[in-house]
C-alpha cells in the first residue's frame, strides 16, 4: 500500500515538473516558473496539453534560430583560426585578426551558449547538476582558456572547437525537442476532438453557440458527420456513433434517445438531438486529458532511479574530467591538449540519453494507452503491472454480460421443435417487462423468428404469464408452478443449477424448457487464454451461488473462484492472495468493488462501471472488454521492457565513450574531439528517443 501512496504525494509535489518535454529537453533542474505558472493557468482552461505544446513550440523554434545564427558565425571563425590555415595550408593574418576572431566567438559563446548557461545556473541552484551544467563548464573552460591566450599567455586557441561544440549541441537539442513533441502531441489531438462550436436549439430556433457558452440540460443539435460537442443524452433521432478514439471500441456503437454520447465522438448518419449533461472540464474528454497529463508528469520508480542515475553521472563526468586533466599533465603533454581531453570528456559524458531515457517512454506509453482505451491514474501501479501473478476478476458485468440470456432450449415432446417453442413463450413473454421475458423475446429476434400475436393475455402471480397462442392455451411458468401443480418433468432437465428455468406449457402439458443465465462474454474465453499463456493465473470473484460461480470458472478455465463473497469480504480475499506472495490485479466495476481496487497492488476498473470504482483504481478501461485487462498488461511489460532497454543503451554508451574521450586509446592514434563528442552524445539521445517512439500496444482482441 505504501507505495501506492507514496506516488499520490510525488503527483502533489509534481504539479511544476509540466511535461516530460520540458523539463528534459531544458534541463534536468525543475521546470523553471515560467512553465509554473504554465500548468496553473491550463488548470483554468481545461486544454492543458494545448498551451504547453505551444511554449513548447516556441522553444524549438529558439533553439532553431541559435543554431542557424552560430551556423553563419562558424564561417569566419573557422578561417581566422590559426590551426585551420595551418591544417589547410593558407594564411588570413591581417592585424588584429585574433581579435576579431575572439569578438565573434564571444557573441557565439553568449547568444548561442545561453541556453546552456541559465541551464547552469538553474540547476546548481536547485542542488541538481545535471546536463546543463557539464555543457556550461565544458564551453566555459574552452572559452575563458582562448580568451586569456588571445590577451598574451602562452598557449593554444581553442575557438573553433568551441563554436562547432555550441553547433552541434544546440541542433542536437532542437532534435530531440522535436521528437518529445510527438509523444506529447497525443494530448494535443485529444483537446483537438472538440468541436468549435455548437447548434444551439432553443424554442424550434437554431443557433451557433460556442462551446463554452453550453450549459448542462441545453439541447443541441448533432448533423451526421459533426463531433459531440458535450457529453449528454439524446433526446430525438437515432443514429450511430464512432466513438473508437475515445474508447477504444472500434464497431460504432448504435444510439437512440436516453442513450449517453460523449464529447468528441463522432456522430453517423443520423442527425441527433442531445441534451447536455457535462460541459467543459466535466466532460469525459477532459477527464482523459487531465488523467493523461497527470500521469505523464507523475514520476514513477523507474523515473526516480533515471534521475539518480543522471546525478551520479554529472558527478563521474566532473570528476573523470578532472582526473583526464591530470592524469595528462603529469604525463607531461601540454596544457592545452589535456585541457582538450577534459572538455571532450566533459561533453561526452552528459546524460542527456539518461535523462530522457525513462521520460519519453513514459509519454509515449500513457497517450497511446488513452488512445487505445486504457487511461492511467497511476504510473507506479502501471510499471508494476508487469510482476502481477494474479488476476483476480469480478464475475458479474466483467467476464459476465451482466444480463439474462437464454442458454439452453429443450422440448419435451418429440414433434415440437426448439423454434417452436421459443415462438410460443415469446409470444406470450412480449408483453412484459421482466428481465427473463425480455431476454426470450430478444433471442427469438435474433433468431429471426415472427413471433406470433397472444390473446387472453394474464399474469399468473408471481408464477409466470398465461394466454392463447394460435388458438392453443399456453403458460410459460417457473419450477415452482410445476412442483405446486404436481406436473411431473423428467429428471435430466432439471440438472444444470447454474441456470434459471421457465417451462414452456402447451394446454397444461408439459412442452419445452427454456433455461436463461447470465451470459459469459465472448471475449472472456480470450483474454483467459492469453493471461493463462502469459503465466499469470485467473482467479474470480462473485456473490453468486457455487453453482454458478463453478459452472462459469469450469467454462472459461480459471484457476480458481471465490463464490459467495459479500461485498465487503471482497477485499479479504484479495488480502489472502497477497499474503500467500501473489502480485494481484483486480478488475471490477461496482461500487461494491471500490476497496477491493484500492487493496490490489494494481486497481483495474472495467468499462463504464460507477465513478467510484474509477475513483479507488489505478487504471480505468473504458470498454467492459476483459481482453483489454490482458492488453493492458502485456503493454506495462512492453513499456517496461522500453524502459530497460533506453537505460542500457544510454549507460553502456557512456562506458564506452568516456574512455575514448579521455584519450585511453591515444597511443594507437584514436582520439575524439569536443565536437565528435558531442555529436556522439546527440546520436546517443536521439537513438532513445526513436526507441521509445516504436512502443505499441499490442490489442488483446
Amino acid at each position: 500500500m505504501n507505495e501506492r501512496h507514496e506516488d499520490h504525494e510525488h503527483q502533489g509535489g509534481m504539479k511544476h515538473h509540466h511535461h516530460v518535454a520540458d523539463e528534459h529537453a531544458h534541463h534536468n533542474a525543475p521546470a523553471s516558473g515560467m512553465i509554473q505558472g504554465d500548468k496553473h493557468h491550463h488548470m483554468e482552461h481545461g486544454h492543458a496539453g494545448h498551451d504547453h505544446s505551444m511554449h513548447h513550440r516556441m522553444m524549438i523554434q529558439d533553439f532553431k534560430r541559435r543554431f542557424i545564427v552560430c551556423l553563419i558565425l562558424t564561417v569566419p571563425i573557422l578561417l581566422l583560426s590559426p590551426m585551420i590555415q595551418k591544417g589547410l595550408g593558407f594564411s588570413l593574418q591581417f592585424s588584429g585578426s585574433l581579435y576579431v576572431l575572439f569578438a565573434l566567438s564571444t557573441f557565439v559563446f553568449f547568444y548561442g551558449g545561453w541556453p546552456f548557461l541559465k541551464g547552469l545556473f538553474q540547476e546548481l541552484g536547485n542542488k541538481t547538476p545535471g546536463m546543463m551544467t557539464l555543457i556550461a563548464l565544458a564551453i566555459s573552460v574552452a572559452y575563458f582558456y582562448s580568451a586569456i591566450v588571445v590577451f598574451g599567455v602562452q598557449g593554444k586557441i581553442f575557438f573553433w572547437e568551441l563554436v562547432t561544440l555550441i553547433d552541434i549541441m544546440l541542433l542536437g537539442h532542437f532534435i530531440e525537442m522535436k521528437s518529445v513533441l510527438g509523444a506529447s502531441r497525443a494530448l494535443d489531438q485529444l483537446a483537438r476532438l472538440l468541436p468549435s462550436e455548437a447548434h444551439r436549439v432553443q424554442a424550434d430556433q437554431i443557433t451557433d453557440v460556442k462551446i463554452s457558452d453550453l450549459k448542462p440540460g441545453d439541447l443541441i443539435l448533432v448533423k451526421p458527420g459533426e463531433r459531440f460537442a458535450a457529453d449528454g443524452l439524446v433526446a430525438k433521432g437515432e443514429s450511430f456513433a464512432d466513438e473508437s478514439v475515445l474508447t477504444g471500441e472500434s464497431r460504432p456503437v448504435k444510439k437512440k434517445p436516453q442513450d449517453k454520447v460523449i464529447a468528441g465522438a463522432i456522430n453517423g448518419e443520423g442527425s441527433l438531438t442531445v441534451k447536455i449533461e457535462k460541459t467543459g472540464k466535466d466532460s469525459y474528454l477532459s477527464r482523459i486529458i487531465e488523467l493523461v497529463n497527470q500521469a505523464q508528469t507523475a514520476k514513477s520508480k523507474t523515473q526516480r532511479l533515471a534521475d539518480r542515475a543522471a546525478f551520479w553521472l554529472t558527478l563521474i563526468a566532473l570528476t573523470a574530467g578532472s582526473v583526464t586533466l591530470v592524469v595528462w599533465l603529469s604525463l607531461g603533454s601540454v596544457f592545452s591538449f589535456a585541457l582538450e581531453r577534459m572538455v571532450t570528456v566533459m561533453v561526452i559524458t552528459c546524460p542527456h540519453a539518461l535523462g530522457l531515457a525513462i521520460p519519453l517512454v513514459v509519454a509515449v506509453s500513457t497517450a497511446l494507452a488513452a488512445r487505445g482505451g486504457l487511461l492511467i491514474r497511476n504510473r507506479t501501479a502501471f510499471e508494476n503491472s508487469r510482476k502481477i501473478t494474479t488476476v483476480v476478476f469480478d464475475k458479474t458485468g466483467t467476464l459476465t454480460e451482466g444480463r439474462f440470456g437464454v442458454s439452453r432450449i429443450i422440448p419435451l415432446k418429440d414433434y415440437l421443435t426448439e423454434e417452436k417453442i421459443l415462438r410460443y413463450a415469446s409470444a406470450l413473454e412480449q408483453n412484459s417487462e421482466h428481465p427473463i421475458a425480455s431476454s426470450i423475446v430478444r433471442r427469438a429476434r435474433e433468431q429471426g423468428l415472427e413471433i406470433p400475436a397472444a390473446a387472453e393475455f394474464k399474469s399468473i402471480r408471481g408464477r409466470g404469464v398465461e394466454g392463447r397462442v394460435q388458438d392453443e392455451p399456453v403458460k410459460v411458468v417457473s419450477a415452482a408452478y410445476l412442483k405446486e401443480n404436481g406436473i411431473q418433468v423428467s429428471r435430466e432437465v432439471q440438472t444444470d443449477e447454474a441456470e434459471t428455468q421457465v417451462f414452456v406449457l402447451v394446454g397444461d402439458q408439459p412442452a419445452g424448457m427454456i433455461g436463461l443465465a447470465d451470459q459469459i462474454r465472448p471475449e472472456s474465453y480470450t483474454a483467459v487464454r492469453k493471461l493463462k499463456s502469459a503465466g499469470i493465473k485467473c482467479m474470480m470473484l462473485t456473490g453468486d451461488n457455487q453453482k454458478v460461480a463453478k459452472s462459469v470458472a469450469e467454462k472459461l478455465g480459471l484457476d480458481g473462484y471465490f463464490a459467495e463473497v459479500l461485498p465487503h469480504e471482497k477485499l479479504d480475499k484479495v488480502k489472502q492472495l497477497q499474503a500467500k506472495g501473489e502480485f494481484v490485479a483486480m478488475t471490477g466495476d461496482g461500487v461494491n468493488d471500490a476497496p477491493a481496487l484500492a487493496q490490489a497492488d494494481v486497481g483495474i476498473a472495467i468499462g463504464a462501471g460507477t465513478d467510484v470504482a474509477a475513483e479507488t483504481a489505478d487504471i480505468i478501461l473504458v470498454n467492459s472488454n476483459p481482453q483489454d485487462v490482458s492488453a493492458l498488461i502485456l503493454f506495462g511489460r512492453a513499456t517496461y521492457r522500453k524502459m530497460v532497454q533506453n537505460l542500457i543503451w544510454a549507460t553502456g554508451y557512456n562506458a564506452f565513450a568516456i574512455p575514448l574521450a579521455a584519450g585511453v586509446l591515444y597511443s594507437v592514434g584514436v582520439v575524439i574531439s569536443p565536437a565528435v563528442g558531442a555529436l556522439l552524445m546527440s546520436v546517443s539521445t536521439v537513438i532513445v528517443a526513436v526507441n521509445a517512439r516504436l512502443l505499441k500496444v499490442q490489442s488483446g482482441r
